[in-house]
């Protein structure tokens, strides 16, 4: 069992082939569990009113079946739950199940944005992506369904449109928190391509008076340019670029 409600740090590649994925039953707060969550949602919504307590899903756990296959269980819940990271005294916490995407330049360097200050991670370094929303109706949490949340993603954050079916499934990740993320791979494009559709993306955001998801993007080849990355980095963001600095990101399709 890979541990996913520990709060301890580093971040690790799972190196996995194949996922299933399995609907959980949300956990029970206690009473006092609910209102300090309830406390610690309201200031933060007061403190960043953009905050909105939509539909989410949480990781419950992830559990290899056999060396190439994990199972991962999730959870339907709302973005409240999240503030339950800060009640020390909290035992119904759950990390976040996320998908990201590897966007390559043409010359190999990878994308990488800057969380702007209406998000949840303001000056946070990532991969383009977002926490998963629960699939409509009937309509299965499967992989197919990643691919398009994915493909979602990248399209708002970095104005890059890819078709679910190009993006390649690379690996996943658990974060030092917990949180597991499936990474895709997406096709290269020409730096010019990549500035000019975030920079479009950004304009048009700004223009309707909301600040983009990611107000800053660079184009990095190893973890040697962190340092010109000013400002935090999610802590996942070290191993995915180092392996895909070694050259391991071509994928497997699932």
């Amino acid at each position: 069992m890979i541990e996913q409600s520990a709060r301890r740090p580093g971040a690790e590649l799972l190196d996995v082939h194949r996922l299933r994925l399995v609907e959980s039953a949300a956990p029970r707060l206690t009473p006092e569990e609910r209102l300090a969550m309830d406390r610690v949602w309201d200031e933060r919504v007061r403190a960043n009113p953009s905050f909105f307590d939509g539909p989410v899903l949480v990781c419950a756990g992830a559990e290899r079946a056999g060396p190439d296959e994990l199972v991962i269980s999730w959870v339907r819940t709302t973005y409240r739950h999240f503030a339950l990271r800060r009640v020390p005294f909290s035992t119904s916490w759950l990390p976040s199940f996320f998908v990201s995407v590897l966007q390559p330049a043409d010359d190999g360097r990878l994308l990488v944005g800057r969380m702007s200050d209406s998000t949840a991670a303001p000056g946070r370094w990532q991969l383009p992506g977002g926490s998963l929303e629960p699939p409509e109706g009937d309509e299965p949490l499967d992989v197919r369904a990643l691919h398009c949340h994915a493909a979602r993603e990248l399209a708002e954050e970095t104005g890059i449109e890819a078709r679910p079916e190009d993006l390649t499934f690379w690996n996943v990740v658990r974060a030092g928190n917990g949180s597991v993320g499936v990474l895709f791979r997406a096709p290269s494009l020409p730096e010019t391509d990549i500035r000019a559709r975030h920079a479009a993306t950004a304009g048009a955001e700004r223009a309707r008076g909301r600040e983009p998801e990611l107000d800053a993007i660079a184009l990095i080849h190893s973890t040697a340019q962190f340092p010109l990355l000013v400002g935090t980095r999610a802590d996942y963001l070290e191993p995915i670029v180092r392996r895909y600095a070694e050259g391991a990101g071509t994928g497997v399709s699932i």
